[in-house]
């Protein structure tokens, strides 16, 4: 019956921690037949480019070995760092027959097994947080996969660390807690002494951890379950390999035996909440700001007042996903998707019908709301029928400003026309002025909303909100100049 289902079945790994059943495993299944190609058949071709991008990448010899391998991958999977592992089912096996008694079946595998670091490492990182004089926690989607989120809120609350979610870590610790930074992001990375890595990557998302965003000086504790992620771009002065949920149990033991807690009343947490203070104040008044057409700040502000707490967040874009990051927050752990570690665009959609099928089955009043600037939804919008063929009533927000970070409007665009071919006068970056994606939903079944007002994007909100079995679409067109970001 496995085999019969096998067409092709894709979960991002993140989901594998919002369900412990769902597999980040991909299968495919091939016809029978397939021509040669420089000697190899097309289907190994495509087993040994997955293995670039994938744990695990195998292709099951015979009906009697795919238990064997299922349950590899599976394991693959959830050991070590988590990770999609790609299976490739020949289209023949399906309608094959064979006996039961030779099946290979295999018991599923057990939970992982939790790392520990060495008890020297953790003292060592222990002393170096306890001299700090501007400590600053940053917690990645490592501590998310491995669920670690109430160690590390005992941690936050005990020691009175300031903490800086990276974009998947986000809602590992609430992001209204007292203690989240992130609203002084910049002011915290660049001015920290002593940085814990908690599952973050030093890469592009936090500046590769060199100057000027970070001092020349600082000193970065590394907590991660991947050997070879220790000491990329800086050299930790203290490297703890483990599971981050236990490690941190670890970290907690090691200053509670040093009866250790930052103060509150530093002048580093006086800096930090003065930014905070000073940038929360831009943002209130740029979400504010009546004039129209609405600024990123003020659709993200009615958006953020609608939204459940609990909804799973999937975001993709420029200016919309990093503006999106600052102003709509994130409650739990594991209720945010977004461009990731390799700033990919095109992955929203895929991912707000995976998040979708997990809900429908398991919490079937989640909410499921991604958030697309145009040009990201231009990379998979079609993926729009695949929600309206499954009804899965996910809402879709584009925001629309025809092009990418700023397009033209539809005077400009005509002007430019009469220059001469759009290829030759029209900047690569702007896109159709005033293009109607709405209409794509409403064509397969969906409900689509072209909204230019706070009182239009509110209505479309709750009657999106409302409807629990077909997705929706609601195009927000508010094309901006860079005077009205």
């Amino acid at each position: 019956m496995l085999v019969q289902h096998l067409e092709l079945i894709c979960f991002c790994p993140f989901f594998l921690c919002l369900q412990a059943w769902c597999m980040p495993c991909s299968f495919w299944t091939w016809p029978c037949t397939c021509s040669s190609w420089n000697g190899k058949c097309k289907h190994e071709l495509l087993v040994e480019a997955c293995r670039l991008y994938s744990k695990f990448s195998a292709r099951p010899s015979s009906l009697e070995a795919i238990p064997a391998v299922i349950e590899k991958a599976v394991r693959t999977s959830i050991y070590g760092r988590p990770g999609a592992c790609y299976i490739d089912i020949p289209g023949d096996f399906v309608n094959l027959e064979v006996n039961k008694s030779s099946v290979k079946y295999v018991e599923c595998c057990p939970e992982p097994p939790i790392s520990m670091a060495e008890e020297a490492a953790v003292s060592k990182a222990a002393s170096f947080i306890a001299h700090s004089r501007k400590p600053l926690l940053i917690i990645g989607k490592g501590a998310a996969y491995s669920r670690a989120e109430n160690s590390i809120r005992k941690l936050v609350d005990q020691c009175g660390l300031p903490f800086l979610p990276t974009p998947m870590g986000k809602g590992v610790v609430p992001d209204n807690h007292p203690h989240c930074v992130a609203a002084a992001r910049s002011r915290a990375l660049q001015h920290a002494d002593v940085i814990i890595l908690l599952g973050a990557r030093l890469n592009w998302i936090l500046h590769f951890g060199l100057p000027p965003r970070f001092r020349p000086d600082v000193k970065i504790i590394q907590v991660d379950i991947c050997a070879e992620e220790l000491g990329n771009n800086v050299k930790p002065v203290a490297a703890l390999l483990g599971d981050i949920k236990a490690v941190t149990e670890q970290l907690l033991d090691q200053l509670n035996k040093k009866h250790w807690t930052y103060p509150s009343d530093t002048y580093w947490w006086k800096d930090l909440r003065a930014k905070i203070q000073s940038n929360e104040q831009t943002s209130k008044a740029l979400s504010l700001q009546q004039n129209l057409p609405m600024n990123y700040y003020k659709v993200f502000h009615h958006i953020r007042e609608h939204l459940p707490k609990d909804c799973l967040l999937i975001s993709e874009g420029a200016n919309t996903m990093d503006i999106g990051r600052t102003m709509l927050p994130n409650y739990h752990p594991r209720h945010r998707l977004d461009a990731g570690t390799f700033g990919t665009m095109g992955v929203g959609l895929g991912f707000a019908v995976a998040a979708a099928m997990v809900t429908k089955d398991h919490n079937p009043e989640q909410r499921v709301v991604c958030i697309e600037g145009d040009s990201a939804f231009g990379f998979s919008g079609m993926e729009v029928e695949t929600m309206c063929r499954y009804n899965l009533p996910v809402i879709l927000i584009i925001v629309n400003n025809n092009g990418i970070y700023s397009g033209l409007d539809a005077e400009t665009w005509n002007e430019m026309l009469k220059l001469g071919e759009p290829s030759t006068c029209v900047p690569p970056v702007s896109l159709l002025p005033n293009a109607h994606y709405e209409k794509i939903m409403s064509a397969f079944g969906g409900k689509g909303y072209f909204v230019q007002t706070p009182e239009e994007l509110q209505a479309a909100l709750k009657k999106s909100l409302a409807e629990k079995h077909v997705p929706s679409l609601i195009n927000d067109f508010h094309w901006l100049t860079r005077s009205n970001l």
